[in-house]
């Protein structure tokens, strides 16, 4: 049979692919390596029976922003965001924790004197239509439709995250709170756009509190699967594609995954200096993590945490900035940054009543092998004493656990490939259009392409509409 599509790869972007060819009445066939498709967002039982755990993503302020997701309405597939409280918690040594909430104005009183400057910075970001800002920081290099507030960020976030935290900021409070939203970018934060990371992070928190997806993230893929089938698309599950010839005939192909994938696939129907461009793109760190079973919440020193649907571990700004650039350089950190969702405290599914998931990661050196279990639940024990008391069942997985997981998180790089000044605008190579390559008919519609990492489908969405401009007929173009 032949297609006008065929996506190799069912992560976020590739079913949004899929999603807006098939609404545009495209013939889409979909083929996934795994038995289960959802790529990033598949949630399992990974423990002990009952709690579910979100094997990758977790958290999902992008996802919710999306300008796509929402189009489609997902909820009426099953897909339900559940909003924390507060969106993040970022916990000091004898000290109350930071609160990032939806609040700018309670967001800026917990940051004492520098609260002023923090709200006036955000303020800036926050005039006029978020949907639109969430657009244009969504999409390739191109000229925006909030070009004054675009440049505004600009301005501010093509700084390196530790210069910037200077340079606003006079303690340590709000330097810690921009650390640990840039921390997201897994980058040294002497890297440029490293604080434009931490900015977009924080400005998504007054916008809509982070939300966790009732069930586990696996409901969001099955949400985007259901539409796709509802319009007419196909799937195929495990099947691992080794070569062209191995997929059927199609007006477009494309890849949701890594530009390393991507060569090893197509071979010969793509040009050798092309892919030789391709095996120079750089992923950088992978993460290491840790999925608990626990017998009650976690014992934060500071309750309010508990509120958080995402806690950051690591302390003050230096102490962050530390641990991201050894991981980036190569080199494992004693005290590393730790990024920890807790997705049974607003969801009950989770787990069995009275009982509770943990969710932790940090980041460490391209594929690296260290086990970082003792150094990751120190930094938990560090502003949750007794943490280690509450552990019922482990699971961990190291960079290699993730590539064999899912083959586009090369060394365990789970956001696509890094995105500096250098890659950012050019990921994976120099194109006018980031999506296509010399053969007309192969797209990347991957992390690895603009916008970059996040549960957000807009590469998938971006990477469809460049090849057929005609499925936006009719439809709000993003």
């Amino acid at each position: 049979m032949s297609y006008d599509a065929v996506i190799i790869g069912s992560g976020p972007n590739g079913l949004a692919a899929a999603a807006l060819l098939c609404r545009a009445g495209k013939r889409v066939h979909v083929v996934e390596g795994q038995s289960t498709l959802g790529g990033g967002m598949r949630s399992a039982e990974l423990t002990l029976p009952g709690f579910v755990h979100d094997v990758c993503s977790a958290v999902h302020p992008m996802g919710a922003l999306s300008p796509f997701f929402r189009e489609l309405s997902l909820d009426r597939y099953g897909a339900k965001f559940i909003h924390s409280p507060i969106s993040a918690a970022h916990p000091l040594d004898d000290e109350p924790a930071v609160m990032l909430q939806r609040s700018l104005e309670e967001t800026a009183a917990g940051l004492g004197q520098d609260g002023h400057v923090y709200q006036s910075l955000m303020k800036r970001l926050l005039k006029g239509d978020s949907q639109k800002l969430a657009a244009d920081m969504l999409a390739p290099l191109r000229f925006p439709r909030r070009p004054i507030t675009m440049a505004r960020l600009g301005f501010y976030g093509m700084h390196p995250a530790q210069r910037l935290a200077w340079g606003l900021f006079e303690q340590q409070r709000a330097k810690a709170l921009l650390a640990g939203c840039a921390a997201h970018s897994v980058m040294s934060f002497d890297k440029w756009l490293s604080g434009a990371v931490g900015l977009v992070f924080a400005w998504t928190a007054h916008v809509i509190d982070w939300p966790v997806i009732e069930g586990g993230s696996q409901r969001l893929a099955d949400a985007l699967v259901a539409f796709i089938r509802e319009k007419g698309g196909t799937f195929e599950t495990d099947r691992r594609i080794q070569a062209m010839a191995d997929l059927p005939e199609a007006r477009a192909y494309f890849f949701d995954s890594s530009p390393k994938q991507l060569c090893e696939i197509a071979g010969d129907a793509l040009p050798q200096k092309y892919r030789a461009r391709l095996s120079r793109y750089r992923y950088g760190p992978g993460v290491f993590k840790i999925d608990y079973a626990l017998s009650e919440p976690i014992p934060w020193r500071d309750p309010q945490c508990l509120q958080a649907s995402t806690v950051h571990l690591g302390g003050t700004l230096a102490e962050i900035a530390d641990s991201e650039g050894a991981a980036f350089r190569g080199e494992v950190h004693e005290r590393p940054f730790v990024l920890l969702a807790q997705q049974s405290q607003f969801d009950s599914t989770r787990a069995p009543d009275g009982r509770h998931t943990g969710y932790a990661y940090c980041h460490v050196p391209h594929g690296c092998t260290v086990d970082m279990t003792q150094r990751l639940e120190a930094q938990i024990e560090r502003f949750a004493p007794g943490f280690r008391d509450c552990v019922l069942a482990r699971h961990t997985q190291l960079p290699a656990d993730f590539e064999h997981y899912n083959p586009a998180y090369v060394g365990g790089a789970v956001t696509g490939g890094v995105a500096d000044l250098f890659q950012f605008f050019t990921r994976p190579v120099a194109r006018l259009n980031p999506y296509s390559t010399p053969n007309p008919k192969i797209f990347i519609c991957s992390a690895a392409t603009p916008p970059g990492g996040g549960v957000h489908g807009m590469c998938g969405y971006h990477a469809a509409a460049r090849a057929f401009p005609e499925a936006l007929n009719g439809f709000q173009k993003f």
